[in-house]
C-alpha cells in the first residue's frame, strides 16, 4: 500500500507548513487565544496533504481539528484534538498504528504533552483550509506540521477524507443494572429495533468508502462493556444489514474482551485496565472498506440488545466523492470527560451529560428486568 507507491516518480512538489518561529528564533509554538478560531494553513490545490504532526500539553477534548475542503459550506473534519488521532478521554497515551500514531513520556494520564501523526491522504481540488478551534478558556500552545503535494489534479476516483465524532453519555440503554452475558441480557434485538436502537458511528449519504472507527467507553458499569454486534446498513435499510457481526472486540479484530496492545490495523490505544476505567479501541478497515453509493450507517450495539448505560464516543473516517459537512460537535461541557471522586466513584455531572434518545422498553426488556431484580433482592 505505502510501498506501492515509493517507487512512482512525480512532478509533484512536496511542500510544509508548520508552526516555526519566523523570527528566527526557538519560541515555535503558536499562540492561540480562549475561543479563537486558527487558521493553521490555506492550502490551494490540487493538491493532498500527506502528513499531519502535532503536540500539545493539553486541550485534547477542549480543541477542534476542523478541515473544509474545496471551499465547502461546511467542514468535512470536525473533531476533538485526541479524538482524531485516536486517544479519547482527554488521555494521552503511547501507541501505533498504520493510520495514526502518538507517543508521549506521561503514558495514560490527562493532559500531559504528546506527539500525535496521522498519515492519512487527504487529496483535495481546489482549497485545503486546516483550523483549530480553541474552546478552552485558556491560551492553547500548539505545534505542527502539516506536510503536502502540490501538483496535477486529483483522479476522479479519489475522494475527500472525513472524520466525524458523536457522543453519547450517557448512552440511554434500558438495563444497565444487567450485567452483560447472562440470560437477562440475551433479548431479541433485530430488525428496526437494532436499525433504531444501535449507538450510529456513521450516518452519511452520498457515495463513498468508510475506512474504520475510533470507539471510547468509560465503563461505568466496571464489568465488560462489549457483546455488543456491529451491524452496518449499506444504501438503505434492509434485514439483515449487508455487515452483520458478532461481538464488539470481534468488529475491532479482536476477541475475549480487548488486550494492551496496538496494532497496524486494530487495537487498544488506551486500555480500560491502565486508566481504572477509560478505554479508547480502534479497527481502520484499510484493505476491505465498506463500499456505499447512495448512503451508509455503521452502527454497534452497547453490551447486547443496548441494555447498558456507559459513556460512549466515536470518531468515523470515511473517503467521499464530494466534501460533505461532518456532524456538529456537542458543546464543550458535553464532551469533556467523565471524572471520579478521590473514593473512585464517577462524577455524573448534568452539565456533562448529552443522551439523544432512550430506548423505550418493550415486553422482553420489562419482563427481563423483573426478572433480574428478583434473582438480585
Amino acid at each position: 500500500m505505502v510501498l506501492d507507491r515509493l517507487p512512482q516518480l512525480s512532478s509533484q512538489r512536496t511542500l510544509r507548513v508548520s508552526s516555526w518561529d519566523q523570527s528566527g528564533r526557538n519560541g515555535d509554538a503558536w499562540q492561540i487565544a480562549p475561543g479563537e478560531a486558527r487558521v493553521l494553513a490555506d492550502l490551494r490545490g490540487p493538491g493532498r496533504i500527506t502528513h499531519l504532526w502535532m503536540t500539545q500539553g493539553n486541550h485534547y477534548r477542549e480543541c477542534l481539528l476542523r478541515v473544509t475542503w474545496d471551499n465547502a459550506a461546511k467542514p468535512s473534519i470536525l473533531c476533538p484534538l485526541g479524538d482524531f488521532f485516536g486517544l479519547g478521554h482527554g488521555i494521552v497515551n503511547s501507541y501505533q498504528s498504520l493510520l495514526f500514531t502518538a507517543s508521549t513520556a506521561q503514558n495514560n494520564r490527562f493532559n500531559q504533552g504528546c506527539a500525535l501523526n496521522a498519515y492519512v491522504p487527504m487529496p483535495f481540488a481546489e482549497r485545503a483550509l486546516i483550523e483549530l478551534v480553541n474552546e478552552s478558556s485558556e491560551w492553547h500552545n500548539q505545534y505542527f506540521y502539516i506536510d503536502y503535494e502540490l501538483g496535477a489534479a486529483a483522479a476522479p476516483a479519489e475522494g475527500y477524507f472525513h472524520a466525524e465524532f458523536r457522543r453519547q453519555n450517557p448512552f440511554g440503554g434500558w438495563g444497565h443494572e444487567i450485567q452483560v452475558n447472562t440470560p437477562e441480557a440475551n433479548i431479541v434485538n433485530a430488525e428496526r429495533l437494532a436499525w433504531e436502537n444501535n449507538y450510529v458511528i456513521l450516518e452519511t449519504s452520498g457515495q463513498g468508502h468508510y475506512i474504520g472507527c475510533n470507539l471510547s467507553v468509560s465503563n461505568f458499569q466496571g464489568t465488560w462493556w462489549g457483546e455488543g454486534d456491529d451491524m452496518i446498513w449499506v444504501d438503505g435499510y434492509k434485514w439483515p444489514p449487508d455487515l452483520h457481526g458478532t461481538g464488539s472486540e470481534d468488529y475491532l479484530n479482536q476477541a475475549w474482551g480487548m488486550q494492551p496492545n496496538a496494532f497496524l490495523r486494530n487495537g487498544s490505544s488506551i486500555f480500560e485496565h491502565h486508566t481504572n476505567g477509560y478505554q479508547t479501541s480502534y479497527v481502520h478497515h484499510l484493505e476491505n472498506p465498506v463500499r456505499f453509493q447512495r448512503e451508509i450507517k455503521v452502527t454497534i450495539e452497547h453490551g447486547h440488545g443496548n441494555h447498558l448505560r456507559n459513556e460512549m464516543s466515536s470518531v468515523a473516517y470515511w473517503y467521499a466523492a464530494a466534501p460533505s459537512a461532518a456532524v456538529a460537535v456537542p458543546a464543550l461541557a458535553q464532551r469533556l470527560p467523565v471524572l471520579r471522586d478521590d473514593q473512585g466513584r464517577w462524577l455524573h455531572e448534568p452539565a456533562r451529560s448529552v443522551t439523544s434518545c432512550e430506548i423505550p422498553l418493550n415486553d422482553e426488556m420489562r419482563a427481563m428486568k423483573a426478572q433480574w431484580a428478583a434473582a438480585h433482592r
